[in-house]
């Protein structure tokens, strides 16, 4: 129980400064050897205006040097993924079978049944293979030949 609650500040105190991880799931295990952090069962993750849920959620962390906090590498969420995005002014919505996001590129990548929507404008994207990137806000989607890419935008006709 202490280390758990050790783990859970060291992850927080990453975030002290900019933004604050909360985390809510029906089971946690780690092993610090291998620097993964696993939560199991209704994971709900929240990070300032982000959101992530899934089933289950892998924390990729580096070890830790003597008196620094672990710093996360890799996250990466499976099963009944759905989440929310606020980048750039953008807002993006979405689901996937996977998604992995590495913060220090602060880019997200949805793989499997993707779907996003871009709120702001009111765009879709349908596609096997989702990677959004925070920083630039750009977006690329891949599809395949029995799933093209699809991308749905509502155009304002003149006549009224």
């Amino acid at each position: 129980m202490k280390f758990l609650i050790g783990f859970l500040i060291c992850v927080t105190s990453i975030f002290a400064d900019t933004q604050k991880l909360i985390i809510d799931a029906s089971n946690f295990e780690t092993n610090d050897a291998k620097g993964l952090s696993i939560f199991t069962g209704d994971v709900k993750l929240k990070m300032a205006k982000d959101k992530l849920n899934s089933d289950k959620l892998e924390i990729y962390v580096k070890p830790q040097t003597k008196g620094k906090a672990k710093k996360p590498l890799k996250y990466i969420a499976t099963g009944n993924v759905d989440f929310e995005i606020v980048s750039n002014e953008k807002h993006y919505k979405g689901k996937g079978n996977k998604v992995i996001y590495n913060p220090d590129k602060q880019e997200y990548t949805v793989i499997g049944n993707g779907y996003l929507k871009e709120v702001t404008e009111d765009r879709e994207l349908f596609g096997e293979k989702i990677f959004i990137n925070q920083l630039t806000g750009s977006a690329k989607v891949s599809g395949s030949k029995k799933k093209p890419v699809r991308f749905i935008l509502n155009i304002e006709n003149g006549d009224k």
